[in-house]
């Protein structure tokens, strides 16, 4: 290891060895955690029953949801804040650090072009990012499955779930990374370029949750007159309503919030003839993952071509001055792009 790559590998050495310890710790409380479920699992005979509005009359199972849900959920979410916290503690000091210190210009004197030294600050980064966000998601995944979609339990539509596993969550920590480093490179400031990621990435964060099913269209479920509705399961519900003879839907937020014989006069009443239910069934689970994956790696490619393009001004065209204590100023940067 020499150049660039070992010099990426002095100034990051602590935060890879912090993070390995740290996913080291992880991973064995989750085994050890998984083994207690799965014991629990063949002592009560746990019954699998599927769907929030299923039928599960099983004690055992609900004492081995309501022991495991929790400790999943805090994994899950730990998973979902990752992209946020590598985005913050890693990459928003990974240049801007060097550029605020002034030890960029030292960096680029030695011999190593500016690019050089992006590529292998953040080529150890972004692969540090993808093994740890691999190795969380299928932490989750592996002691999520055995109660998956069960009742009272967590579905795959789930905060905690979908957000913590799958592509999509691997691909959300490199953008958090290089959401981070972009930050660092244009504000040049680390405590700023910190907020700028967070506000960034909630941006992300909302921008996926709000519009993320609209992104597919749900399957519409029928049922005639009163009949009673199909069992949802473990699809993730988008709404539901009443049909008339030409097929227009009206919402149940407006017509016949009711049941049995007053559900029957109210639906005569309006002319209803059927009832929909608008739903995503379990396997959209990849049909979002993979369009949020495609979306989020299309934003890396955006920054990296950003910070490329930052970096390849030529020297002197970016200085930035600071304060002294004698208040004068002093040049940061005055090499290509820093």
């Amino acid at each position: 290891m020499t150049g660039a790559l070992w010099l990426a590998w002095r100034q990051q050495r602590l935060q890879i060895v912090i993070g390995a310890v740290l996913l080291l710790a992880v991973t064995a409380w989750v085994v050890h955690m998984r083994s207690e479920m799965m014991t629990l699992i063949d002592a009560y005979g746990f019954v699998p029953c599927k769907g929030w509005n299923g039928d599960c009359g099983n004690l055992g199972t609900y004492l081995i949801l309501d022991g495991s849900t929790g400790s999943i959920r805090a994994l899950g979410l730990l998973g979902f804040a990752l992209p946020a916290l590598i985005g913050v503690f890693w990459g928003a000091p990974l240049l801007g650090r060097e550029i605020e210190s002034g030890t960029a210009k030292l960096a680029l004197t030695q011999g190593i072009g500016a690019r050089s030294w992006f590529a292998a600050r953040f080529g150890l980064a972004a692969l540090c990012t993808v093994a740890a966000s691999t190795v969380i998601a299928a932490l989750v995944a592996w002691w999520w499955a055995p109660v998956s979609n069960t009742l009272y339990g967590l579905y795959w539509h789930d905060v905690a779930i979908y957000n913590a596993t799958g592509p999509a969550s691997v691909a959300c920590a490199l953008l958090g990374l290089t959401t981070g480093t972009a930050a660092g490179l244009l504000v040049r400031r680390v405590l700023p370029a910190m907020a700028v990621t967070a506000v960034a990435l909630g941006t992300v964060f909302v921008f996926t949750t709000y519009f993320r099913r609209g992104w597919v269209e749900p399957e519409t479920r029928v049922t005639p007159g009163t009949t009673p509705k199909e069992l949802i399961g473990s699809a993730w519900s988008k709404g539901y309503g009443y049909l008339t003879p030409d097929g227009r839907e009206h919402s149940i937020a407006d017509f016949c919030q009711t049941s049995g014989t007053p559900l029957k006069k109210c639906m005569a009443e309006h002319g209803f003839v059927a009832r929909y239910h608008k739903v995503y069934p379990s396997s959209d689970f990849w049909v979002f993952q993979w369009i949020e994956t495609v979306l989020y790696l299309g934003a890396v490619a955006a920054l990296i071509a950003l910070i490329l393009f930052v970096l390849r001004r030529p020297a002197g065209n970016t200085v930035a001055a600071r304060p002294t204590d004698s208040g004068t100023t002093a040049a940061t940067a005055a090499t290509a792009g820093v």
